[in-house]
């Protein structure tokens, strides 16, 4: 049970209520409201502060969506996150993360399926997300294969906001949404 009460649809303070249209308008009508935002919703300020802060990581870097959703859910699966695992799986899948990587997630460091781009990408996650920070050597290793600074900073940006995600999930005890509990068998 989350540790504060998940706000409803249409939440009775002005600005929860009008940051969830916001959310429903960019994500198109039916969306559900996450149990995510919820809970931030309850601290209206500081979920606009989050939303502003996490959608242009989402949808406005210069890296690849895919390079990207590889990054969250290696770092769910170091942080043991499953709600974070479940709902970035299929965004995974649309931005073109192939199955067979997803299954060798776990274990990317012994697999063919990964190129050395994405091998430095996921040896970020890795440090990251376990702590305390990224060795030169990967920071390195990403320059190496490719990524210009403006990249290292997004990536770096990017695994450390979600161990933030993970952290909050856990803390507050956010519940997974019914329809998700199938993804995380493959964590």
């Amino acid at each position: 049970m989350p540790r504060v009460p998940l706000l409803p649809d249409s939440p009775d303070h002005p600005t929860a209520r009008a940051l969830f249209d916001r959310v429903r308008t960019a994500r198109g009508p039916g969306f559900a409201i996450p149990h995510l935002y919820r809970v931030l919703g309850t601290a209206p300020e500081l979920f606009r502060g989050w939303l502003d802060f996490a959608w242009p990581l989402r949808l406005k870097a210069k890296t690849s969506r895919a390079t990207r959703e590889l990054l969250i859910l290696r770092g769910a699966q170091v942080a043991r996150t499953g709600y974070e695992w479940a709902h970035h799986l299929p965004m995974a899948l649309e931005a073109g993360v192939t199955e067979a990587q997803i299954n060798a997630l776990a274990h990317w460091q012994d697999s063919p399926l990964f190129d050395a781009a994405e091998r430095a990408v996921l040896q970020l996650a890795d440090e990251v997300t376990g702590g305390p920070a990224a060795s030169d050597a990967t920071v390195a290793q990403l320059k190496a294969c490719g990524f210009d600074d403006e990249s290292v900073v997004e990536l770096v940006l990017t695994a450390s906001f979600y161990v933030c995600v993970s952290r909050f999930l856990q803390s507050m005890n956010v519940e997974l949404e019914p329809g998700y509990e199938e993804h995380l068998a493959r964590m």
